[in-house]
């Protein structure tokens, strides 16, 4: 019994000598519902069988016996029901029977007409100096998205950004950062499937600056204050020295 339970092991969980493929979606892991999308599972080493397995499903959903590191596998006018979490695996015509490499990164397939919203947020915060920067991050669920930053009152985006993770910086001067912001995301691929707006953000200017520079002009005022003081009360000095002096000469 310890042996089989052994033997099992070894099948779900290979060494390291069986590395594992890489997974990725034409033209993009987001599709609207009808469309069509090939997953492309490549190994780092010859194979000869691939598969492709679903999150929640025991048994491949996939097969592909091809002679070679690359395998494709195309989805026909997807549904929302196909959409979900996949990851490959490949077999070597050497490898013991019932063994599979270990398996691919997670693929999330979306299929929708309309992307969940992202987060918008400021860092460091939303209050800013005048002499400092913030920075806005809109951040989705998906990787290698396009993202855009708007601002309340203009109608054209602010900025672009393009980027590999599930988010997007946008560096904002703080002299001209206050303002109400949002943003949104889209597929490079199929920029009519689009996000729904972030929640507003408000970013607001930071006050201390002034405070500071009106407590710099009192303390400059209250030092000009005491050298004119300190001034009057040496003139008065003088003078009463000049008087004392012309008294005690007087025949």
């Amino acid at each position: 019994m310890a042996l089989v339970l052994i033997l099992q092991l070894l099948t779900l969980f290979p060494p390291a000598l069986y590395p594992k493929p890489w997974l990725g979606a034409q033209p993009a892991a987001v599709a609207t519902p009808g469309a069509n999308v090939t997953l492309r599972c490549r190994a780092p080493q010859p194979a000869w069988r691939f598969a492709i397995f679903k999150s929640g499903e025991i048994t491949p959903v996939l097969y592909r016996d091809v002679s070679m590191e690359l395998a494709e596998f195309f989805l026909e006018g997807v549904t929302p029901a196909q959409g979900g979490s996949y990851h490959c695996c490949y077999r070597n015509p050497g490898w013991n029977l019932g063994v599979w490499s270990h398996p691919s990164d997670t693929l999330e397939l979306l299929v929708t007409d309309q992307l969940p919203p992202p987060s918008l947020v400021a860092l460091p915060g939303p209050v800013v100096a005048p002499n400092a920067n913030v920075s806005l991050r809109c951040a989705g669920r998906l990787r290698g998205m396009s993202f855009a930053l708007y601002r309340v009152g203009v109608a054209a985006p602010l900025q672009y950004r393009d980027s590999t993770e599930p988010w997007a910086d946008f560096p904002l001067p703080g002299a001209s950062a206050p303002g109400t912001y949002s943003c949104y995301y889209h597929t490079p691929s199929s920029p009519y499937v689009l996000s729904l707006r972030s929640e507003p953000l408000v970013i607001s200017a930071d006050g201390s600056g002034s405070l500071d520079y009106m407590q710099g002009n009192l303390v400059r005022l209250g030092l000009a204050g005491l050298v004119l003081i300190s001034l009057g009360t040496l003139v008065v000095f003088d003078w009463r020295s000049q008087s004392s002096a012309r008294g005690s000469v007087r025949p």
